[in-house]
């Protein structure tokens, strides 16, 4: 990170986003950890991938907590600072809508997202596919795979060729392991099949 990037990084104010984040601690993830970690790791790598941008920092603090607390006062996001609306919009942009079933989510933030949206959403699928490390079912390890490369790829593919290149990585590692574990079903292991 280059001192330009210091300096903007150090003014931009992310504790009253963290704070909001926190009431994620002690729900669970699927492959393990908590929902607040996972907050964390998200902005972490956008940080690593050089994104110092104030909204897109703050909305990947927060961009769970919509849509896994039920209860959750959107007004408490709204009233933190001048850049609040921003980050709610994205936000929203990056959460499920009711009804809405995974593969049209990820086909709309692939099609009509901003470029934020898309930016974040390769992050947090980054951080996901990193957790897949801790995950014993096949079937949803290949499941996410499959979402990854079908949706995410395009994605990441428009907006950071590193991040593409991460996944790419990241799917061949996890279908390596369920190769080598004797899991990966027959549509990978026989190209006719699909």
């Amino acid at each position: 990170m280059n001192e330009q990037d210091m300096l903007v990084l150090k003014g931009i104010y992310l504790a009253p986003y963290i704070q909001v984040a926190t009431v994620l601690i002690g729900k669970q993830r699927y492959s393990g950890g908590n929902m607040f970690r996972h907050q964390i790791d998200t902005m972490g790598i956008l940080i690593d991938y050089g994104y110092i941008d104030g909204v897109l920092l703050k909305a990947s603090l927060v961009h769970d907590v919509i849509e896994d607390i039920p209860d959750f006062n959107h007004n408490d996001l709204l009233q933190i600072d001048s850049e609040s609306g921003q980050v709610y919009d994205l936000v929203m942009e990056v959460t499920r809508r009711e009804g809405e079933d995974k593969p049209s989510f990820l086909k709309r933030i692939s099609e009509h997202g901003s470029q934020k949206a898309k930016i974040l959403k390769c992050a947090d699928r980054i951080s996901n596919m990193i957790s897949l490390g801790f995950v014993t079912s096949p079937s949803f390890i290949e499941r996410y795979c499959d979402e990854t490369e079908y949706y995410i790829l395009p994605m990441a593919l428009n907006v950071n060729f590193d991040m593409y290149q991460e996944l790419i990585q990241l799917i061949i590692s996890r279908r390596r392991y369920l190769e080598d574990s004797g899991f990966l079903s027959k549509k990978h292991n026989n190209p006719e099949i699909k």
